[in-house]
């Protein structure tokens, strides 16, 4: 077993790999640490079923310094004592031949974190050698200069990006670009001082790059085949400007065609809820950078649930704002709908061209920040008439949506305590109006346990919140 430490993780992240040759029963694993703060650390598995196809599985392994699983999601996880065993969802039990699952988890630990050892599927060791994808964070093994070309050219992404130069820059969170690349390693150029970013190959996170700051940073040891490789910006930071100048190959390599867009496509219209806001803590009471480091949109309910529905999705949530009223009363005279438009939201003035962006579902979850705390002495509302201008901004907004994407996209309008039915009432209005695709859905909050940063949704919570809401788009007829 191979295992190789990264200078670019948080803490002591750690990439692992291990497999097994017989062809009736094997596996591979890959273990990551994708990020690590005091006494606390998150994980990504991967399983690789390297034998013949199983219609269930389990993957068992043992902790060797204490560490406690404190939740998961895609997975039904238990412990005891050191030993863990992590069983298949209801969605993901069906492995082929060469077919793979991942889940993830977050845990707990004192003193140190080694990588777990003895890792088994359906009772079957996972062993062998083979090639451990590390990341360092100097370019050593890889050419040093940026792709040349239109990074666009070479990469998928539906995020809200803009052209500049050799470059495309954004600023909300969730924006992901995928390509496909050959050879032993590959590269991602950036220059983001800011930012956290998970990078993925063929399907498992296998580093979290924390405020890379500018140049390239190498996945390296890869097998010499062809892979996937994904780029998602995981933290909010929404007034930064990020920049990605595209992915590069190892010598002897190539970057080969991007994948193809998905026909599907998902808009999810938000705030900090929306946005993952310290969603991977395991802890309400969050200091310093913490909130930054354990926020991760690509495990928020919307990222979750375009997945799941196999589409392509923007996450355009902002912490802190609301439709009409901003969280305790704050930046009097601007809300959500002032940076909707934009592409980089600290731009004023900014305009972003949809382009081919014309997703058939738009989910819209905005009031928590208009009414989650008390009306101040310097606001220009009363309780009744922050209600009428909610409504009234709420409908308004729908509208420009409508006018956007046109008569065929249909809009979930979101509502939970305490402004649900206020939302309610917006829907109703209209669709007697004749809008018969605007659609109202209630997050009641049943057995939610808020564990993320300041009270927000746990990745466990954003798990639960995406079944429920795919269930409900399940009973939607789309245009897709």
């Amino acid at each position: 077993m191979a295992v190789t430490a990264s200078a670019a993780l948080a803490g002591a992240a750690t990439v692992v790999a291990a497999a097994a040759n017989a062809a009736a029963a094997g596996c591979a694993v890959t273990y990551s640490v994708t990020s690590q703060w005091t006494g606390g650390f998150g994980a990504s598995v991967a399983v690789k079923n390297l034998g013949d196809p199983l219609t269930s599985w389990t993957l068992t392994w043992s902790f060797g310094a204490g560490q406690q699983v404190t939740q998961a999601w895609n997975t039904t996880l238990t412990q005891s004592g050191a030993a863990v065993t992590a069983r298949n969802a209801a969605w993901n039990g069906n492995l082929p031949t060469n077919g793979s699952a991942s889940f993830g988890f977050n845990g707990s630990w004192t003193g140190s974190n080694p990588v777990p050892a003895g890792f088994a599927l359906n009772g079957t060791t996972c062993t062998g050698g083979v090639a451990s994808p590390s990341a360092s964070a100097s370019p050593t093994g890889g050419p040093t200069t940026p792709p040349t070309g239109d990074v666009l050219s070479q990469v998928h992404t539906a995020g809200r990006v803009k052209t500049s130069g050799s470059a495309v820059q954004y600023s909300w969170p969730g924006v992901y670009f995928e390509g496909r690349v050959r050879g032993t390693g590959v590269g991602i150029v950036l220059n983001d001082g800011a930012a956290d970013y998970d990078v993925q190959v063929d399907g498992a996170t296998v580093t979290t790059l924390v405020t890379p700051g500018a140049g390239t940073r190498w996945v390296n040891g890869l097998s010499n085949a062809e892979h996937t490789v994904r780029l998602v910006k995981r933290s909010e930071n929404p007034w930064s400007v990020s920049e990605f100048g595209g992915f590069v190959a190892a010598p002897g390599g190539a970057i080969l065609a991007k994948p193809a867009a998905r026909t599907r496509q998902i808009e999810f219209i938000g705030d900090s809820l929306t946005a993952g806001y310290g969603n991977a803590s395991g802890t309400r009471d969050c200091a310093g950078d913490q909130v930054n480091r354990t926020t991760n949109a690509d495990l928020s309910y919307g990222a979750l649930t375009a997945r799941r529905l196999s589409a392509d999705y923007q996450i355009n949530a902002i912490s802190g704002k609301g439709m009409v009223r901003n969280y305790a009363g704050g930046d009097l005279g601007t809300d959500y709908r002032t940076y909707y438009d934009r592409a980089l939201l600290s731009m004023a003035g900014d305009v972003w061209n949809p382009g081919t962006w014309r997703p058939q579902l738009v989910v819209v979850f905005l009031g928590t920040n208009d009414f989650s705390t008390a009306l101040g002495s310097g606001e220009p509302w009363t309780a009744d008439s922050l209600v009428t201008a909610y409504r009234s901004a709420y409908s308004g907004f729908l509208q420009k949506l409508r006018t956007r994407y046109g008569a065929n996209t249909t809009i979930v309008a979101v509502g939970a305590s305490p402004f649900a039915d206020y939302v309610q009432q917006v829907v109703q209005e209209r669709t007697a109006a004749g809008d018969s695709r605007v659609r109202y859905w209630l997050q009641d909050g049943t057995g939610l346990d808020l564990l993320g940063c300041h009270w927000h949704y746990s990745t466990r919570d954003d798990q639960l919140i995406a079944d429920r809401l795919g269930t409900f788009i399940g009973t939607l007829s789309l245009n897709w």
